[in-house]
């Protein structure tokens, strides 16, 4: 486990709930990833995400799909794609990405807490 932090540490982490509206192959990406364009509703809109989702994903089967992700950290330059917000996962047995997502329906731009 890392260093503990506190709960206004926690609080500065803005994780939102968001739905995955497009999704295309990445194939000029270093590592194989998704781009992927995340809808948060209200004040949020639409944010665009590259995530290394590939071993488990197709772009096509994204669509509709709720999605957690980081949306206060600065804009990312992957390749010739702008990341806007960062896409939470967890690693499965061989170190690949497992979306981490609600397990019911939540309303979009829902804050984690």
């Amino acid at each position: 486990m890392d260093s503990e932090i506190s709960y206004d540490d926690f609080l500065k982490v803005d994780v939102r709930a968001g739905v995955i509206t497009r999704a295309e192959p990445y194939p000029e990406a270093r590592q194989p990833a998704i781009k992927l364009w995340i809808d948060f509703g209200g004040d949020i809109g639409e944010k665009k995400s590259s995530a290394q989702i590939t071993a488990h994903y197709k772009p096509k089967d994204l669509i509709g799909t709720q999605v957690m992700a980081v949306v206060n950290f600065p804009p990312r330059q992957i390749g010739k794609f702008m990341s806007e917000v960062l896409v939470l996962g967890f690693p499965d047995e061989v170190g690949n990405v497992v979306l981490a997502r609600p397990d019911q329906d939540v309303p979009i731009g829902g804050r984690l807490h």
